[in-house]
């Protein structure tokens, strides 16, 4: 029996498992939508704006370990959400994002909402294509989530014009697809495996870079037993943080430009660096000629292309985290790291990493107080010096997830990401760690919050700026703060050096904006208040709560490292 397109949308996507989608209505996908009302197994998300849909979707994934999905109208609808699939392709997050397209017939007529969707994501999507037949539409569907979900993880983008939603075709829906090409690998080369432990086994000052890729494995464990058996240090980039557990005798801490001052300098004296599941990016590397310049380094990564892309490697391993940790754990034995250990926890004495504590409530106090009381939770960040502080100073791994935006650095990520994690996991507290600019970029899902039931925490920092170009405007240029005050108004002096007497009020009001939208709003000031807060916050279940807690204007991020000095070189 022949189906219409519209009813095997919503047919795919219920074998494929999907509880949740986050869509946004228009003139392209209203049959899609119409189609969904008459079903129950799936839940209909309404966001307030197709940036925030996508993101929402990626907080839902990464929080559950399903597929995002979400759609979107065409024209506008579709180009909002470039900003999330590029996010997702560089944090490799599992997505499907459909698109309503005008009907065959007009593409390439410029007609109303119309835009080359596909083309435009090409480069930030691992598959992109507008459905031109009715008859492709089920294995097209049943590709996308393939490829969205194996090998590594991120975005598909699949294009449905309208006249193919309503045209009729087989009601067969495919079980499983071979894709021509398209081979994620599956297994890891045991001859390369063995060269790189047999490097690990030789080496003076070993060290274990962890990142994003370990946790995309979810290989949390088969690492920990690798570190434990062979005695190796770990380091993690930002993406890694939570691999290993905060504490832990061999971990020693976040590397990068934001990282711990040990971790950077172990780095830059290992003889070895054992890498798994990390690009190499340059907030990781700084000047590629000074990193690691000691080591021969190992790298096992899902992704071919990230091979040596930025970092030459001696050792290059094409596989999975889980199964090469796996394997290498059959080989593991101790090695005597003894004194390479006592040479990184005197360095971590010598600079340890720390706020000072006579300048009233500081960041790190805010961070220790959600360690305190959330043992249990789901954290997004958004981006900013908010974001490096919760990577410095948060707690993450075990039951306490961490997620922000980290190859794209998006701004407006972290409370959209919360309310997708918070819908796919109810009975987890979710809070979101942002700033006062982040947050502004993204705050009208508080009415997606308030009305879809998701009583996220908002640990608002508010400092009054965009504190991160801020801090790069204080240290290196000069401290003239153009664009970065949002307090400024028509009126002020030009050549403003940083606040006065006279600036005028900051806006909005975030306690008013809270209370506008049915939620609660609490503002702290002191750090005896911290502990409180949180506590009342997380005593709400009926709505979200903003806590705004009023932070220096100056508070800096530190270690800091230039961009494109060497990560030796940090500014403590």
């Amino acid at each position: 029996m022949d189906i219409t397109g519209r009813k095997l949308f919503v047919k795919a996507l219920l074998e494929e498992g999907v509880d949740t989608i986050f869509a946004y209505p228009g003139g392209m996908v209203t049959d899609l939508l119409d189609e969904l009302y008459k079903q129950d197994g799936i839940r209909v998300v309404l966001p307030r704006h197709e940036q925030a849909l996508i993101h929402e979707a990626e907080g839902y994934a990464k929080a559950t370990g399903k597929v995002g999905v979400c759609l979107v109208t065409s024209g506008p609808g579709a180009t909002n959400t470039i900003t999330g699939l590029a996010d997702a392709h560089y944090d490799s997050v599992p997505l499907v994002c459909f698109t309503g397209q005008v009907p065959l017939g007009l593409i390439g007529n410029e007609a109303f909402q119309e835009v080359d969707i596909v083309g435009m994501t090409r480069s930030v999507t691992k598959y992109g294509v507008t459905v031109k037949e009715r008859k492709d539409l089920g294995k097209v569907m049943k590709m996308a989530f393939h490829i969205a979900k194996t090998g590594k993880p991120g975005p598909v983008l699949i294009d449905i014009p309208k006249d193919i939603q309503v045209a009729s075709g087989d009601a067969a829906y495919p079980e499983f697809v071979n894709i021509r090409g398209y081979k994620p690998n599956e297994g890891v080369h045991v001859g390369q495996l063995k060269k790189a432990y047999k490097l690990l086994k030789a080496a003076e000052r070993p060290l274990i870079l962890a990142g994003g890729g370990v946790l995309i494995g979810r290989a949390e464990k088969e690492l920990l037993k690798f570190v434990e058996k062979t005695r190796v240090p770990a380091v993690t980039t930002v993406m890694g943080k939570g691999a290993i557990a905060q504490g832990h005798p061999y971990y020693v801490g976040n590397s990068g430009m934001h990282g711990r001052y040990a971790a950077n300098m172990a780095v830059s004296r290992c003889d070895v660096l054992f890498s798994i599941g990390t690009r190499f990016n340059d907030r990781i590397t700084g000047d590629l000629n000074e990193f690691a310049p000691n080591a021969k380094i190992v790298h096992i990564d899902i992704d071919t292309a990230a091979i040596s892309r930025n970092v030459v490697v001696d050792v290059p391993i094409v596989a999975d985290a889980k199964l090469a940790l796996k394997k290498l754990n059959e080989w593991a034995e101790p090695k005597d790291t003894e004194g390479w250990l006592r040479d990184i926890r005197a360095l971590d004495q010598e600079n340890p990493l720390t706020m000072r504590k006579d300048r009233g409530m500081t960041p790190q106090m805010i961070m220790e107080a959600v360690n305190a009381e959330f043992p249990s939770c789901v954290i997004t960040t958004d981006v900013g010096q908010h974001q490096m502080w919760a990577t410095q100073y948060l707690e993450v791994g075990g039951d306490r997830k961490f997620m922000t935006s980290g190859g794209l650095g998006t701004m407006g990520f972290g409370f959209p990401a919360a309310v997708g994690a918070k819908i796919g996991c109810p009975d987890l507290p979710v809070l979101c760690v942002t700033g006062d600019g982040g947050f502004q970029m993204n705050l009208q899902e508080m009415a997606t919050a308030v009305t879809e039931g998701a009583p996220v925490i908002i640990c608002l920092l508010n400092n009054q700026h965009l504190g991160m170009v801020r801090q790069m405007q204080q240290l290196f240029y000069g401290k003239r703060y153009e664009a970065t005050c949002l307090r400024r108004r028509v009126g002020c002096p030009l050549n403003c050096k940083g606040k006065n007497d006279g600036c005028p009020p900051y806006v909005p009001d975030f306690m008013q904006f809270a209370k506008a939208y049915g939620a609660h709003g609490i503002r702290v000031e002191k750090e005896e208040e911290i502990a409180a807060a949180l506590k009342e916050a997380r005593s709400y279940q009926d709505a979200p709560t903003v806590i705004e807690f009023l932070i220096a204007s100056d508070e800096l991020v530190l270690p800091m490292v230039k961009g494109g000095n060497p990560m030796s070189e940090m500014i403590l």
